[in-house]
């Protein structure tokens, strides 16, 4: 009979609404500016003049980068005087920059 077969079991489909929260995580990522942001804040905390300077773009840019992914959950901010400091706050986005980076080259420079 097609279908059954003495194969070891599949686990379950992950259901279609946390997918669609998955898809909507990953819309957010989507960016290069964004990935890279989230590369850079891998490794610790981040002013975001030094995170605009390593994507090459205006701190307002990346200023706005920076409020979607906290709005998101992925980032969390710290406020010192007139600086704001981003941290990583979503641990799983270290196994997905770990995928980006394997699939398309994270040791290139």
């Amino acid at each position: 009979m097609a279908g059954k077969s003495k194969a070891k079991k599949q686990p379950a489909l992950t259901p279609l609404p946390a997918l669609e929260q998955a898809a909507e995580c990953l819309r957010t990522l989507a960016h290069p500016h964004r990935l890279r942001m989230v590369q850079i804040l891998l490794r610790g905390r981040y002013a975001v003049g030094e995170l605009a300077a390593a994507c090459e773009i205006p701190s307002h840019m990346a200023s706005e980068h920076l409020r979607l992914m906290q709005r998101s959950g992925f980032l969390s901010v710290e406020k010192e005087g007139r600086k704001a400091f981003y941290r990583i706050a979503e641990p799983h986005l270290a196994n997905i920059m770990a995928c980006v980076e394997s699939r398309f080259g994270g040791n290139a420079e």
